[in-house]
């Protein structure tokens, strides 16, 4: 039987006064002078509100909302001495939001959203006050991809990532700057200065301008050669690990199961505890690495 998907908002949006909204939490002084609330005040001074606050009655006052979702928001518009604002009901007063599941901007969907609103007619001078950015951030935001190979685009599409790594990748060529989107992959690392320190130990003949001498801030000639031999020797040692590693692994699962089978019959464990107890350590240890291994893996 069908059961009917109840609505978690009534359908229509109403507007309301700013003063009869109250909040569930006040925004505390450290919140005000943060980058998120500039950034969202910038943004309501200029093109107002995009999205409407989230309230819900309250029980017994008709004219009485509680907020739920938006306090930045109510906050700045206050500040503003905004008297009215666009509002959704909640049917249900609790905390919860789909502001909660949501993925935030990343990086590249960032850029595609400026290109749109230039070619939508909105001015570059516009696009930074709505965004609490200047000029030159909008610029550079702006020609985010140019020199930036597809293969990157697609790996980086949801990241969030600091404009200024693609600065270091558009300097190497397509091939490199895969294989560098691909070590900060797998050591979690996204900031500029990991990219800048992998430019710095990119070969000369891998650079998008090999023509010309390798130029890094703060990093002299010697030292970038001395990164160049070292990225070089741990290339090298990775690749052999990669090859290896599966049959080391398949090696480990075997062996640990027959230490399991070993240690699990009494008598032997008997024995071991009697004549080799710091074996029988070590046998256990790898039976309990190998089972977390496996755990993690089916996790």
């Amino acid at each position: 039987m069908e059961r009917e998907v109840r609505s978690a908002f009534e359908r229509e949006i109403i507007i309301l006064p700013v003063d009869e909204i109250l909040p569930r939490r006040q925004v505390t002084a450290a919140q005000r002078s943060g980058v998120k609330f500039r950034r969202i005040a910038a943004s309501v001074k200029e093109v107002g509100i995009i999205e409407p606050l989230m309230v819900a009655r309250l029980p017994n006052v008709s004219d009485r909302h509680v907020l739920l979702d938006g306090h930045m928001r109510w906050a700045i518009l206050q500040e503003l001495g905004t008297r009215e604002v666009r509002c959704l009901i909640a049917h249900d007063d609790e905390a919860f939001t789909y502001n909660k599941r949501i993925n935030r901007l990343a990086t590249i969907q960032e850029h595609y959203m400026i290109l749109r609103a230039i070619k939508n007619g909105v001015s570059e001078e516009k696009l930074a006050k709505a965004l609490d950015l200047n000029i030159g951030q909008i610029q550079r935001r702006r020609t985010l991809l140019d020199g930036i190979c597809p293969e990157v685009i697609e790996l980086l599409r949801d990241r969030s990532v600091n404009p200024a790594t693609f600065d270091s990748l558009r300097r190497m060529k397509p091939m490199r700057q895969i294989e560098v989107v691909e070590l900060m992959e797998i050591a979690g690392n996204w900031t500029a200065t990991y990219a800048r320190s992998l430019l710095a130990a990119t070969r000369q003949e891998d650079l998008a301008k090999s023509e010309r001498p390798k130029k890094v801030a703060g990093l002299t000639a010697e030292q970038m050669a001395r990164m160049e031999r070292e990225m070089a020797s741990l290339h090298q040692d990775f690749k052999q690990i990669e090859s290896s590693y599966g049959d080391d692994i398949l090696h480990l699962v075997i062996v640990s199961g027959f230490l399991a089978k070993l240690i699990g019959n009494p008598e032997i464990e008997r024995y071991l505890v009697q004549h080799h107890r710091e074996l029988l350590e070590g046998f256990r240890s790898i039976v309990a690495a190998t089972n977390l291994d496996q755990a993690g893996a089916a996790a």
